[in-house]
């Protein structure tokens, strides 16, 4: 039982880490990432779907993201549903192609997203930690009912805790190596 909180948890915390790195996916950093398009949906014969799934989405240079529909009369609805997704993209349609131009950050925006992803992180450190008192909550349940004894409380306890710092400290690398790439020129 207590080895059923202790993979709960770490199935849990393993959850937060990739929530966090899709989070931070959508962060620019200067540079063109198709993973900001992840979540636009296009309008197709009234069916919402990702980009991905009705053009070919490629980065051909470091700030230029090229979209190339399979069926070109969804060009317009693909333009469209960009500029509705508020991602502040300007999509430039010239006919057979849409194509993105990321413009390079300014030190102010760069030092903006890093405040950003150091919100981020420290949500994900907060969930970490509250998965954490929740499985110890449920290790202190069954001491009290006589399922464990103090002795094996305790090494539960540090096994939960072992496993909080290791999942705190892949998102503290997952943030640093955010940061540096926000804060490349």
């Amino acid at each position: 039982m207590p080895d059923t909180i202790l993979l709960l948890a770490e199935e849990k915390m393993e959850m937060t880490l990739e929530s966090l790195k899709r989070e931070l996916g959508l962060i620019r950093t200067g540079r063109a990432n198709p993973a900001v398009l992840k979540g636009v949906r296009v309008n197709y014969y009234g069916v919402p779907t990702p980009i991905d799934q009705m053009a070919s989405v490629s980065v051909p240079e470091a700030q230029l993201i090229q979209i190339k529909p399979y069926d070109k009369t969804q060009l317009k609805e693909i333009e469209k549903a960009i500029q509705l997704a508020d991602l502040n993209l300007v999509p430039q349609n010239d006919g057979t192609v849409i194509r993105i131009v990321f413009p390079p950050l300014t030190e102010q925006r760069r030092k903006d997203l890093v405040k950003e992803v150091k919100g981020l992180v420290e949500n994900s450190k907060v969930a970490c930690r509250n998965i954490r008192r929740d499985a110890n909550e449920q290790l202190k349940k069954l001491e009290k009912e006589k399922l464990v004894s103090e002795d094996e409380l305790k090494g539960y306890n540090e096994d939960v805790q072992k496993l909080t710092d290791k999942f705190i400290a892949k998102v503290e690398e997952i943030g640093k190596e955010k940061e540096k790439q926000i804060m490349e020129i």
